[in-house]
C-alpha cells in the first residue's frame, strides 16, 4: 500500500466514526449499530482492495461510499417543525427540533410538519340567509397542527381539506340565521363556526383556534330597502320624541291652570308678561284679550 492509500483509509475511518460519534449522542441505537457493521465491512473491504501495489476501480467506489451515504442521513428539525419518519413504510416515530440522523437509501423517509399557526382567507361564499337574503361572506380561519402523526395519516392535504371544509361549514351555518342576526352578532357567529370546525378536524390532528367573518355585502336594491327601513325607523323615533313632548307640555300646562284657578289675579300678572314679551318686536300687531272679570265689573255697574 502506498502512503496516500493509508492516509485516505484512515480519513475516511475518521468520517465514520465521526458519524458513529454523533449516533451515540443522540441515542439512535440502531443507528451506531448499523454504522459500526457498515464502517467495519467498508473499512475491511477497502483495506483488502487496497492490498495491491496501485489503485483499482474498486478502490475508488469504496472511497466514494461514504460521501454518497453519509451526509444524506441528515435530518435538520426547525424549532417550530416536527419530523414523522417512516420506516420501510411503516410509521416509526417523531423527530425533535435538531440534528436527527435516518436510514438512506430510501430505508426512511421523513415528512416535516410545521407546528405555527396557519391563516386560510376563506374565499368569497354566497349564502342565502333564514329570510331569502342572498348575501357574499367573507371569513379568514386560524389554525395549527397539534399532532404532526395524525396530519399525516389521516389526511392527503390538511390545508386544503381544512379550507374547503370551513366554506361547506360557513354557508350551513350561517343560512341557518336571518340577515339581522349575522350583522348583529359576527363575534357568536365566529365562535359557532370555531366550535364546528374543531370538532370537524380534530381527526386530522388540526385545532382550529379562530374563525373571524370580515365582511357580509348585499345588494344594491337590499342596501336601498336597509336605508330606507333605516329612515322610516329615525323618522318613527323622532314622531315619538316630539310627542312625549307634548304629552309632558300638555301636563306642566295642565298645571298652571290649577294654579292659575285658584289665584285669578294671576292671569292678569300673566297678561302683562305675555304683553311686555310681544312689544320687544315693533312691526308685530298686538291683540289685547278683554279680562273677563273687566266686564262682569261694568255689568255689576250698570245693575247698580
Amino acid at each position: 500500500m502506498t502512503g496516500i492509500f493509508y492516509t485516505l483509509w484512515a480519513m475516511a475511518l475518521v468520517w465514520w466514526v465521526l458519524w458513529a460519534g454523533i449516533a451515540l449522542a443522540k441515542k439512535a441505537i440502531p443507528m451506531l449499530v448499523f454504522l459500526i457493521v457498515v464502517g467495519g465491512l467498508w473499512s475491511l473491504g477497502t483495506f483488502i482492495a487496497g492490498s495491491g501495489e496501485f489503485f483499482s476501480p474498486a478502490i475508488f467506489v469504496l472511497f466514494v461510499i461514504p460521501v454518497l451515504i453519509l451526509p444524506p442521513m441528515v435530518r435538520i428539525i426547525i424549532q417550530y417543525e416536527r419530523g414523522v419518519l417512516f420506516r420501510l413504510g411503516k410509521l416509526k416515530a417523531i423527530l425533535d427540533p435538531g440534528l436527527n440522523l435516518v436510514f438512506p437509501l430510501g430505508i426512511d423517509v421523513v415528512r416535516k410538519m410545521d407546528l405555527r399557526t396557519f391563516t386560510i382567507d376563506v374565499p368569497q361564499q354566497e349564502v342565502i340567509t333564514k329570510d331569502n337574503v342572498p348575501v357574499l361572506v367573507d371569513a379568514v380561519v386560524y389554525f395549527s397542527v397539534f399532532d404532526p402523526i395524525l396530519a399525516v395519516t389521516k389526511v392527503e392535504n390538511y390545508v386544503k381539506s381544512t379550507s374547503l371544509l370551513s366554506q361547506t361549514i360557513l354557508r350551513s351555518v350561517l343560512g341557518q340565521h336571518e340577515l339581522d342576526e349575522m350583522l348583529q352578532k359576527r363575534a357568536e357567529l365566529g365562535i359557532m363556526l370555531q366550535k364546528l370546525l374543531d370538532e370537524a378536524t380534530d381527526p386530522w390532528g388540526i385545532k382550529v383556534t379562530a374563525v373571524e367573518i370580515k365582511a357580509v355585502e348585499l345588494a344594491e336594491t337590499m342596501k336601498r330597502a336597509i336605508a330606507r327601513q333605516a329612515e322610516a325607523e329615525r323618522e318613527r323615533r323622532a314622531k315619538i320624541i316630539s310627542a312625549e313632548g307634548e304629552y309632558q307640555s300638555s301636563e306642566k300646562l295642565a298645571q298652571a291652570a290649577a294654579v292659575i284657578a285658584t289665584q285669578p289675579a294671576a292671569l292678569q300678572l300673566r297678561y302683562m308678561q305675555t304683553l311686555t314679551e310681544i312689544a320687544v318686536e315693533k312691526n308685530s300687531t298686538i291683540l289685547f284679550p278683554l279680562p273677563m272679570e273687566l266686564l262682569r265689573f261694568f255689568e255689576a255697574v250698570k245693575k247698580d
